[in-house]
């Protein structure tokens, strides 16, 4: 068995880090629509945010509809010491390995880079007022998609 980093009377007593409270805005579940910048082709999906027990985690679950495909899979959103960044790891179906992400989210926007902070892969969006509705595109070398997420609940 793998000896941890961390005293665990420690992990007992650990709290999670405060920058976690900025991903309350994305508890909910969220409609996507969006488009291809290039081939115009509709991609949709559904999104759900909730806090594993605990709350050191926000998990996302999801189902996208995108280039005659159907991407599903779960997210787990926390926040790194070392980096001090909200790093994430994606475990889903069109792939062996998970994929590691960057977030940054305040009460206006959402940032999210494939990988680290500058990425040329990333999504960059706006939340409305009553913050239901984050606006916004992906972007990669070659490509991308705008989207709009809804929240539902």
């Amino acid at each position: 068995m793998a000896e941890s980093n961390t005293n665990p009377q420690e992990q007992l007593l650990a709290k999670p880090n405060p920058a976690l409270k900025a991903l309350e805005v994305m508890v909910g579940t969220w409609d996507l629509k969006g488009r291809d910048f290039t081939t115009r082709e509709e991609i949709r999906g559904q999104s759900t945010f909730a806090w594993l027990e605990g709350g050191f985690f926000l998990v996302h679950r999801f189902s996208i509809a995108y280039a005659d495909r159907t991407f599903t899979g779960v997210e787990y959103i926390g926040y790194d010491e070392k980096s001090r960044h909200l790093k994430t790891h994606v475990f889903a179906n069109q792939g062996p390995e998970p994929l590691e992400y960057t977030w940054e989210v305040d009460e206006y926007s959402f940032t999210n880079w494939f990988g680290e902070v500058g990425s040329e892969n990333h999504y960059k969006g706006t939340f409305s007022k009553d913050h239901n509705t984050l606006i916004g595109q992906w972007e990669w070398p070659g490509g991308g998609y705008e989207a709009t997420m809804i929240r539902i609940k």
